[in-house]
């Protein structure tokens, strides 16, 4: 069956995405080559998408826009806690234990989403709290698919606690660690009887998007159940990546009411 021709959306579409994810600002001969479009063409979609300001011109290179840039954190995150959550709920109803779904910010990761059983309601969820590096597994894990140049904002905060960061109980042994295995590893959050299991999501190469920690009581992370839970939740990232990835992907269908994240009593 012969592809169907692209329409003025697919082009304009293409260039914005090409702009978006190239490394360095494109000149427009890059930006055809790339889209597969004629240099005219493209010039033609592009001055309509600077006219918009989906994209921006400084000289002869090209850049993300306003508008793009108003696209703002929170609608994001919205859209990834939709996706996310029936593989929360899923993830949750395996293990019998919290999920939440993280992201990184400027020093710390952020708990946007969780799935909490009722057994573990003297759990704190930590929905709408910044997490550093040093003290839970869903902002080591992310910090550890970062590449390491990438690092030193986050590592900032254990240093200003006096966390140590050499040997092999140091938060650098932690990291390596656990972008070794893939998974990291916390016991005794904040000196409480807490345990979790965070895995970072990253759809593409570069930075993760988001990750997915498991947490419940430290008594239920034996070695002996490490090995399932490890595995349940890499299912669950595996399942969220795909998501994430699919042409064309869309929030799975639920009950609209259970999308959006809560804050209930904690």
């Amino acid at each position: 069956m012969p592809e169907a021709p692209r329409t003025a959306v697919d082009k304009a579409l293409d260039l914005v995405e090409a702009v978006a994810r190239s490394p360095h600002p494109p000149r427009l001969t890059d930006l055809a080559e790339e889209v597969g479009l004629h240099r005219a063409t493209a010039y033609r979609v592009l001055l309509d998408l600077v006219r918009r300001g989906w994209v921006l011109r400084a000289g002869d290179r090209y850049l993300p826009g306003t508008a793009v840039l108003r696209l703002s954190s929170s609608a994001a995150r919205n859209s990834l806690t939709a996706i996310a959550r029936p593989v929360l709920t899923e993830l949750s109803e395996r293990t019998g234990m919290m999920a939440n779904l993280q992201v990184l910010e400027d020093d710390r990761s952020r708990v946007i989403d969780a799935v909490r059983p009722e057994r573990l309601a003297m759990i704190t969820d930590l929905i709408g709290e910044g997490l550093p590096v040093h003290r839970f597994a869903g902002p080591l894990a992310l910090v550890a698919a970062l590449s390491p140049a990438a690092r030193t904002p986050y590592l900032r905060p254990a240093e200003a606690a006096g966390h140590p960061f050499e040997g092999p109980d140091g938060l650098l042994a932690d990291v390596e660690r656990a972008e070794r295995t893939g998974f990291a590893v916390e016991h005794g959050r904040n000196e409480q009887p807490v345990a979790s299991l965070g895995r970072a999501v990253s759809p593409t190469s570069g930075a993760p998007v988001c990750a997915v920690t498991l947490v419940g009581l430290d008594a239920e992370f034996t070695p002996s159940r490490l090995p399932e839970l490890r595995e349940h939740l890499r299912e669950a990232t595996d399942a969220l990546r795909r998501l994430l990835t699919a042409p064309g992907a869309s929030a799975p269908s639920s009950d609209p009411t259970n999308c959006a994240p809560t804050n209930g009593p904690v």
